[in-house]
């Protein structure tokens, strides 16, 4: 029987109820203030503001809840949080607001931001301390760690731009690369080279007027447009351990070392590490090694001219510091260059008439060049455990970690792009985002862990799954030791 509501005066009815009533059990904002006291924002924020002068401020606790509103439910801007906050009953109970308090206004958060805590690590400890709280309900898994970037693009127009030039970034490696550098020269028995009188390095790079801190990115090979960088860590359960922004034009592998010690200060030191090919170098691999950190990084392309012999048709003897050609030629070595690379040359009188000349240089002279660096061992160590089981697992396990915290991070959070302007409010939108998406995996797993805990509903069947997967994953790499023995392996 068809049913026709056209009373409407029930919009007008008094009725007593609490905002508490109205907000579902399994609302997100009430998982989260299940798992999390804020009253540790008042601690951070003491000295930023005077206890008895002046009139009363807005409760610091509510400014920083209506921030993490905008970025947990992926609002486009402060003005539309505000909106959406006083039509909706959950975002009020969250606040600790009636349904007749009034809402501050959209710029609020943005004088507070320029007068107390711009220039201030508050934001930074917020999300450090969202971490800590993950740690503790043990959530957190440092056996494994994955390491990236993603581009954020920035406000602004990709058209208004100078050129200048600037100095080349310092390497956070230099000073031991001299010294290495210098003490292989000595031991081949040549002069250390002067690094202290050399001349600053320049380059020419597109600065944008509307936003100089962001950095130009080639997006495709048509488009190019100005963004940020975001350097971020996190563990096996998708969980971020620490994130660092820079401009876009800065190289992942310049922020390796600096992203992989923000992880260490915040939980400790991971047993592994996962990356992409943009960071196998030299020095990454060294860093890693000397650490006791497995490496997993999967295989990279070799750069080299088409229709020439790649580098690993060269082989290098180690005893006798040379590298041995295809037609089994010697290259020895000449020299070791600034850029910490031995230079190992043929003889351009067997090379003039040899049947590979035309596979192997394009030298004038007929002298082929293999260049190989002080670290390049460390490298090599990289790609044998390449080929290892864990190693391809861990791998295997970045587009179900970094990259989908990532996708969450831009779908979800918007960060796909920011309406903020300079790196240090960026950095801040970063962190906090970073805050709500671990506070958010953390809300929703401790949900689900106090509806499913002991006697409320585990499937026995389904944990005997599991664990007969966790079996075959560890016995794989001995299966061959069983069919050697004629065994079965099903």
């Amino acid at each position: 029987m068809l049913t026709i509501n056209k009373d409407k005066t029930r919009r007008e009815q008094v009725e007593f109820i609490s905002v508490d009533q109205l907000v579902p059990e399994d609302h997100l904002v009430r998982k989260i203030e299940k798992v999390i006291n804020f009253d540790f924002i008042y601690d951070l924020v003491k000295d930023m503001y005077c206890l008895d002068n002046g009139r009363p401020s807005i409760d610091p606790v509510v400014l920083i809840k209506i921030v993490l509103i905008q970025y947990m439910f992926g609002i486009k801007s402060m003005r539309q949080t505000i909106k959406e906050i006083e039509t909706n009953v959950a975002y009020r109970w969250f606040l600790g607001f009636g349904l007749t308090d009034n809402i501050p206004h959209f710029s609020t958060f943005s004088k507070n931001y320029e007068r107390r805590f711009k220039g201030t690590d508050l934001f930074e400890k917020i999300f450090k301390k969202v971490l800590q709280q993950a740690i503790e309900y043990g959530l957190v898994n440092i056996d494994a760690v994955f390491i990236d970037s993603t581009h954020i693009k920035a406000n602004a127009n990709k058209k208004k731009y100078e050129k200048v030039f600037i100095e080349e970034q310092t390497k956070t490696y230099k000073e031991a690369l001299e010294k290495e550098i210098n003490e292989d020269r000595e031991n081949h028995g040549l002069k250390p080279l002067d690094f202290e009188n050399e001349n600053v390095k320049m380059k020419e790079v597109k600065r944008s007027t509307t936003d100089p801190d962001s950095g130009m990115i080639n997006k495709n090979e048509k488009e190019h447009q100005f963004g940020f960088s975001l350097h971020t860590a996190c563990d096996k359960n998708g969980m971020i351990l620490g994130t660092i922004l820079t401009a876009a034009n800065v190289h992942d592998s310049v922020m390796f070392v600096d992203i992989l010690n923000e992880v260490e200060k915040n939980v400790g030191r991971p047993r592994a590490v996962a990356v992409d090919a943009g960071y196998k170098t030299p020095h990454i691999c060294k860093e890693l090694l000397d650490r006791n950190i497995l490496p997993s990084m999967p295989y990279k392309r070799p750069q080299h001219k088409e229709g020439y012999f790649p580098k690993k048709e060269f082989v290098y003897d180690e005893y006798y510091d040379c590298y041995i050609c295809p037609n089994n030629q010697i290259l020895e070595y000449a020299t070791t260059n600034r850029d910490g690379y031995r230079v190992y040359k043929s003889n351009p009188e067997v090379c003039k008439n040899c049947p590979y000349l035309s596979m192997c240089t394009s030298s004038k002279n007929h002298t082929k060049i293999v260049n190989r660096h002080i670290w390049e061992g460390y490298l090599e160590e990289v790609e044998h455990l390449r080929h290892t089981y864990e190693c391809k697992e861990l791998y295997k396990d970045r587009s179900k970690t970094i990259e989908r915290v990532f996708a969450d991070l831009k779908e979800k959070h918007g960060l796909r792009w920011t309406t903020l302007r300079g790196i240090e409010k960026v950095s801040m939108q970063a962190m906090l985002v970073c805050a709500c998406f671990n506070l958010k995996k953390m809300a929703n797993w401790m949900w689900k862990k106090g509806q499913n805990g002991p006697g409320k509903g585990k499937n026995f069947f389904v944990f005997i799954k599991y664990l007969s997967k966790m079996l075959v994953k560890i016995l794989k790499p001995h299966f061959s030791f069983f069919e050697k023995w004629g065994l079965s392996t099903v």
